[in-house]
Parts: structure tokens; sequence; C-alpha cells
């Protein structure tokens, strides 16, 4: 399903919290702590958990944001929504990013319920180059802010 940004606090998907740049910051330190897994489970050829593990670097890098500006998510695509809103429309992000966020989340949630998929070396590759650029991204960006 797929949410708008409105929708998501309509619905209790984005919730407000105290901002927290604490719980930005270990956000942050979580995605790089799934990074170290990712590159792992390629190197063990566990293509699976290397998609997985790239998606959540990804999600934790996105999700430091939230923190930061004092929202929780309950939806994953909740957190792109918010991206768009709070830095995509302001010129402090650029679209690109979202887009990839939404398709390693797309990635992930075939990989995790789709039975007929199979994750291949390069799509899984691929997928960990964008999740250094993503965590690399949103740590800039929140630095800046």
């Amino acid at each position: 399903m797929s949410f708008d940004f409105e929708e998501c606090l309509r619905l209790n998907l984005l919730r407000k919290i105290p901002p927290s740049r604490e719980r930005a910051f270990q956000s942050i330190e979580k995605a790089k702590e799934w990074a170290v897994e990712a590159e792992a489970s390629l190197r063990a050829k566990a293509f699976n958990s290397s998609l997985h593990a790239s998606y959540m670097v990804m999600f934790h890098a996105g999700r430091a944001l939230l923190f930061f500006e004092g929202y929780r998510e309950k939806s994953h695509a909740c957190i792109a929504r918010f991206l768009e809103r709070k830095y995509v429309s302001t010129g402090k992000l650029d679209q690109k990013w979202v887009d990839i966020l939404d398709h390693n989340r797309e990635l992930r949630h075939h990989g995790q319920y789709d039975l007929s998929y199979i994750s291949t070396e390069d799509e899984v590759r691929n997928s960990l180059d964008a999740a250094g650029d993503f965590l690399s991204a949103m740590e800039s960006l929140l630095k800046s802010l």
C-alpha cells in the first residue's frame, strides 16, 4: 500500500515524539552495524541475508532523521514520505535517495515475503553499494542540520 505524508500522519503511521539528536546518531551507528553484516553476508554468499541487511542500513539511516525531527515510524514506507516532505521539498535532499530507499524496501519485501523471489549476486552488490551511499548521504544531511 502506498501512502503520502498526510496519510502517514492521519493513520498514525508517523507519530510525534520528542526530537532526539542522541537517538538520531544511535540510529546512524545501528545502520553502520548493519552495513558490516551486509558485507559479511555477501562475502559468505548469503544473498538474501545481505539484501535484508543492506535495506536495514537504509532503514536506520533514514530513521535517524525522523528521530532528529521528533517522529517515530510505524510504516517503513512512511520514512520515505517523511524524507520527501521534510527534505526533498526544501531542496536539502535529492529525490534519488528516496527512490533508492523505496526500491530497496520493495526488494527487501520481495525477499522476505515472495516465495518465488531469488536475489542475484549483482542485485545484492548493487543494494549494498546503494546502502553505503545512502548512509553517507543521510549522515551528511544530519550533520548539516
